[in-house]
């Protein structure tokens, strides 16, 4: 028996789709395919409140320098508006690592639920709803190996 993709839910063997608990069997599944929901304002709205986590001490530091330039002030308070201004535009550095990181794995994840199907005995089944994307093209690959590799190899015809 070959294992296709396993985790604590989902096993994809040569055999069968085993999907919590529920157990498939390649033999009795015709068909796959897969449907795509609505994107989800959540995810939308956290990446925007990331992306603005990481543009707001940028903005803030190019309009200190504006205003510190505008205010046609000493000398000393310029350069001191100008430092302060600086300092936190460059706040965003260290955490900018970890903030790309949140939003890479946000894409990574998706921004819509996804739905793996099966023409079972003749009916369509669900067999996996989930929003990671990610997570979604393996187990979707490996039922499509899986059905493929089972499915008995047609002979060559000659014209």
């Amino acid at each position: 028996m070959i294992t296709y993709y396993h985790d604590r839910s989902v096993q994809v063997t040569s055999t069968a789709v085993r999907v919590d608990g529920r157990s498939y069997p390649l033999a009795e599944i015709t068909m796959i395919w897969h449907r795509r929901g609505t994107r989800s304002w959540r995810v939308l709205v956290g990446r925007g409140a990331i992306g603005a986590a990481l543009a707001g001490p940028l903005i803030a530091a190019v309009l200190g320098v504006a205003v510190a330039v505008w205010l046609h002030r000493s000398p000393t308070v310029t350069i001191a508006i100008v430092g302060a201004s600086v300092l936190v535009g460059l706040a965003v550095g260290p955490v900018a690592d970890s903030l790309f990181e949140h939003l890479d794995r946000s894409y990574a994840r998706g921004s819509r639920q996804l739905e793996i199907w099966a023409r079972w005995r003749g009916q369509p089944v669900r067999l996996l709803r989930t929003g990671d994307a990610l997570r979604f093209g393996q187990i979707y690959r490996a039922v499509q190996r899986a059905v493929e590799h089972s499915q008995p190899a047609r002979p060559a015809t000659r014209r």
